[in-house]
C-alpha cells in the first residue's frame, strides 16, 4: 500500500493594476498538480510549499477571488514571491 499523499497544486496571480483580490488561476492533485508545478519551474515562477494554505485555496474555484480570510496568508505568499524576484534579479 502507498502511504504517500498525492502532490496538490494551486496557482495565484495578482495584478498590482487594479485593486481586485489574488485570483485562483490553477488548481489541482496529482498528474495536474505536477504539471501546474511543472509549468511554474519552466517559467520561473517561485514555488512556495504550504499544505494548510493550498488545502484552503484548493476549495476555492478557478478564477475566483480570495476570501478576505485568507489576504494574510496570501500576502504572505506574495511576499516571499517579491523576496525570490529580488534576490535572482
Amino acid at each position: 500500500m502507498n502511504n504517500k499523499k498525492r502532490k496538490e497544486a494551486v496557482a495565484l496571480s495578482y495584478s498590482q493594476d487594479r485593486f481586485d483580490a489574488p485570483k485562483v488561476t490553477a488548481k489541482g492533485k496529482g498528474l495536474i498538480a505536477e504539471n501546474i508545478l511543472e509549468k511554474a519551474k519552466e517559467n520561473g515562477v517561485p514555488i512556495q510549499e504550504d499544505p494548510a494554505l493550498v488545502a484552503l485555496l484548493g476549495q476555492l474555484d478557478t478564477n475566483e477571488a480570495i476570501p478576505e480570510e485568507l489576504y494574510q496568508a496570501v500576502a504572505e505568499v506574495f511576499a516571499f514571491i517579491y523576496r525570490a524576484d529580488r534576490a535572482s534579479g
